[in-house]
């Protein structure tokens, strides 16, 4: 399945221990990981700025992500309105890349889960539907 992991869930993943880096490896290992450059760009971002993590981790970070599957920014957007524009792009990119479900623990994609053309699960509700079947 092609998954695409929000820059929240990818920053949780390579700062911290816990559920986001289990998401993290188990779609690393048996999925097809979809990254929208918009994703990575934040990834980035917040790790070096909010983080401070250093940079011989951040290239880490980065050379896993920029191995998998890089999907540019479309040209427009999803007809869906969310309350963040920069989410828009996150959704757009995710669909435009042939994602089939979006994990996120973002409040404003979660919001429109409902209007969003792939589904879009946090990182819990991805482990319980991993885990159940």
């Amino acid at each position: 399945m092609k998954v695409c992991l929000d820059s929240n869930v990818l920053v949780s993943a390579f700062a911290t221990r816990g559920l986001a880096a289990d998401v993290l490896r188990v779609v690393l290992a048996e999925h097809e990981l979809v990254v929208p450059t918009v994703v990575l760009q934040e990834v980035e971002r917040v790790l070096r700025d909010k983080f401070a993590v250093p940079p011989g981790t951040i290239a880490i970070a980065k050379q896993v992500l920029e191995s998998q599957t890089i999907v540019d920014r479309p040209d427009v957007p999803l007809d869906i309105a969310i309350r963040d524009p920069d989410d828009t792009w996150v959704l757009a990119s995710a669909v435009a890349g042939g994602a089939e479900l979006l994990i996120t623990g973002d409040a404003d994609l979660l919001a429109v889960a409902n209007q969003s053309p792939i589904p879009v699960l946090t990182p819990r509700a991805f482990w319980e539907r991993l885990r159940a079947t």
